[in-house]
């Protein structure tokens, strides 16, 4: 019993590593052909051959023939070959769906174990993609209702400096139509001048 479990443990493969070679291509994730290989213990001609025999189980949406742009532009990103060797043949790359189709075809204990694990990491991901969109659809509620007291806020302390403005200003204009406040008692000059004329 041991020994099975010690044999299942080393034949799988870290999700880490499984997760590191998936890939966002045209709006789709997935996994290149030759790193498949790696994973299900074949060589990349061998699962290409399995393919090419069973073109009908992977119609558009399971399997993407690589433009020459898509794999330079993944080469410099992963760095698959040697410096100075070149693109031989346009990598496939195999959406989950293609990934699940590939164990049939390669029909070997390996492929079906790695591919449980592959689907395994692909409903993860999927998860944290939902997970992370209701996270941000909250994180916009709760911007959208900021941004609404904020409005509200932003008005109310503007309609205070304006209200503020307007005191001073008045005080300020008032003060100099009308003059001074309070009584002032006229010069003793002026109403000496007054009494004496009459």
């Amino acid at each position: 019993m041991k020994k099975q479990i010690v044999k299942e443990s080393t034949s799988l493969v870290p999700v880490e590593i499984i997760q590191s070679k998936i890939y966002l291509i045209r709006g789709h994730k997935v996994m290149l052909d030759k790193e498949l290989a790696e994973l299900y213990g074949v060589s990349t001609k061998r699962l290409k051959e399995q393919v090419r025999r069973n073109l009908k189980r992977f119609p558009g949406d399971f399997m993407l023939e690589l433009t020459w742009e898509e794999a330079e532009s993944l080469r410099s990103q992963i760095a698959t070959l040697k410096r100075g060797e070149h693109i031989k043949y346009l990598p496939y790359a195999f959406t989950e769906q293609g990934v699940a189709m590939l164990s049939s075809v390669l029909n070997s204990d390996r492929a079906i174990e790695i591919n449980i694990q592959i689907m395994r990491v692909f409903t993860k991901l999927r998860e944290m993609m939902i997970s992370h969109k209701d996270l941000a659809h909250k994180i916009e509620d709760l911007e959208r209702n900021f941004q609404e007291k904020f409005q509200e806020h932003d008005k109310k302390i503007i309609l205070i400096f304006n209200a503020i403005k307007e005191l001073l200003v008045d005080k300020e204009e008032v003060a100099k139509k009308r003059g001074p406040l309070g009584f002032i008692p006229p010069k003793l000059s002026e109403t000496g001048n007054k009494s004496k004329k009459k």
